[in-house]
């Protein structure tokens, strides 16, 4: 399950929907341009409460599962901890592949 979301995020990175960084996430986030935000599992307590916390307050759905070298992976780059996806296509297709992912520790 996980591989095909994982193959998701870099069909969307490929197509242009995927933006990293947490300078850019958060823009992203703030514009309501985030269709669906994924943070690391590995990431520090702070970003997740952060990210957490943000995504609640626009009502942006977040993931938080996989480790950082396997999100940068999935879209050709080096470790990743934060992602958002633009487009809500993409964040559709990666959702319904997620929810029965045993990596995945939370889905809001």
């Amino acid at each position: 399950m996980s591989n095909k979301a994982l193959s998701g995020l870099g069909l969307a990175m490929r197509a242009g929907k995927v933006v990293t960084g947490d300078e850019s996430v958060m823009k992203a986030i703030r514009s309501n341009g985030a269709k669906l935000v994924i943070v690391a599992g590995d990431a520090s307590a702070n970003t997740l409460k952060k990210y957490r916390d943000k995504c609640g307050t626009y009502k942006i759905p977040l993931i938080i599962g996989f480790d950082r070298q396997r999100l940068g992976a999935s879209v050709g780059k080096p470790e990743r901890i934060i992602l958002a996806l633009m487009d809500q296509g993409f964040a559709d297709m990666i959702s319904k592949t997620i929810v029965n992912t045993s990596e995945v520790e939370y889905i809001e």
